[in-house]
């Protein structure tokens, strides 16, 4: 049996590099309190979207993408919110509402008691995941 993943700051789990649908769930298992939810709830729309998405852990975050194509979207786990991250979320439409210094991506923060807007969702992750991702993840 593998030992739960060692927490970070904001309740981040310290992953090693994997590829795969495993790594993220055990990812996901590991996130404390009402996150975990909604990284299950966010893990489960994308694959209902993107029924043959590519899933990675990378810099301690789960990653999306399309084989071939590169990565779309990540998460990240802070103190007070899930940041998901949008790697090509400058083209998205609407914009996610949070910028970056880099103009391609755009952020989504998700708070503790916040329902997330699955239709407005699952349409970032559908655009997004047809577009070039990023490869270099």
């Amino acid at each position: 049996m593998t030992s739960k993943p060692k927490l970070l700051s904001g309740g981040n789990p310290l992953m090693a590099k994997a590829d795969g649908d495993a790594p993220v769930q055990t990812y996901i298992a590991a996130i404390p309190d009402w996150k975990r939810e909604s990284a299950r709830s966010l893990d489960t729309l994308v694959v209902k979207t993107i029924p043959d998405v590519r899933k990675a852990v990378r810099w301690n975050s789960p990653f999306y993408g399309i084989e071939g194509q590169g990565w779309f979207l990540s998460y990240h786990c802070f103190a007070k919110n899930l940041k998901v991250t949008f790697l090509n979320g400058g083209s998205l439409r609407p914009l996610p509402p949070v910028e970056s210094k880099y103009e391609a991506v755009r952020y989504l923060h998700i708070h503790e008691s916040e329902a997330l807007d699955e239709e407005l969702l699952a349409s970032w992750i559908k655009q997004a995941s047809d577009l070039p991702g990023d490869p270099l993840f």
